[in-house]
């Protein structure tokens, strides 16, 4: 199995770092939406986004794994990975209030030991939090999709392990992972730094297969 080579085990650590990043990024979005709800419609609220994103990852993996053996889609998945990484920078600008009350939301918990869970956030409708939780899981699902498939790419093995591991921590470590990104926020920005990597070596390959196409039309 490739990975138990160098190569197969290094891109299985970039898809470890994507997937765990990239999971507490979808989570805290999906906090952020349901934090403005009533606490018996919150849950239900987390829990549509979370299945929402699980099946969008099984059915984006199914598409973009074929279309990046295209020639000249790897480039352009390497450029939209780009994009990804100035949307993650934006969203790592959020202020440390709204990413606690993402949390309090998804951990039913008060962090901030103010009396409420998610106090602070705007309150709005179900139908309002479950549209900006599926429009953002629509996004964020490529996003997680294109990265593993890219930092895995000729490793299909890697590529299987990272798929089956982005759903069970969307699915199972949510929360937990939010969390964890909330306290410690220098693992976001590693992550940052892998998916920019994975979306240069992208480009770079992506390059070289239309090079000889580009050069014979000139």
């Amino acid at each position: 199995m490739e990975i138990f080579t160098y190569a197969g085990f290094m891109a299985l650590l970039q898809v470890i770092g994507i997937d765990l990043v990239l999971a507490g990024d979808n989570a805290i979005v999906i906090g952020l939406a349901a934090a403005g709800l009533p606490k018996e419609q919150r849950g239900k609220a987390i829990l549509v986004g979370i299945i929402a994103a699980t099946i969008m990852r099984i059915g984006f993996a199914l598409i973009t794994t074929k279309l990046l053996a295209i020639a000249g889609l790897l480039l352009a998945g390497g450029i939209l990975l780009l994009w990804v990484c100035w949307k993650m920078w934006r969203e790592l600008q959020t202020s440390h209030q709204d990413e606690t009350a993402a949390v309090e939301a998804l951990s039913d918990t008060d962090l901030n030991a103010d009396g409420t869970v998610a106090g602070g956030a705007p309150r709005k409708t179900f139908a309002q939090a479950a549209t900006q939780i599926v429009v953002a899981d629509v996004s964020m699902s490529l996003d997680n999709v294109l990265a593993v498939a890219g930092a895995a790419h000729g490793h299909p093995t890697v590529l299987i392990i990272g798929l089956i591991l982005s759903v069970a921590l969307m699915g199972l470590a949510a929360s937990w992972i939010a969390s964890l990104l909330n306290k410690h926020r220098w693992i976001a920005y590693v992550g940052l730094l892998i998916i920019l990597y994975v979306a240069l070596k992208m480009m770079w390959e992506g390059w070289h297969q239309v090079e000889p196409m580009v050069l014979g039309m000139l």
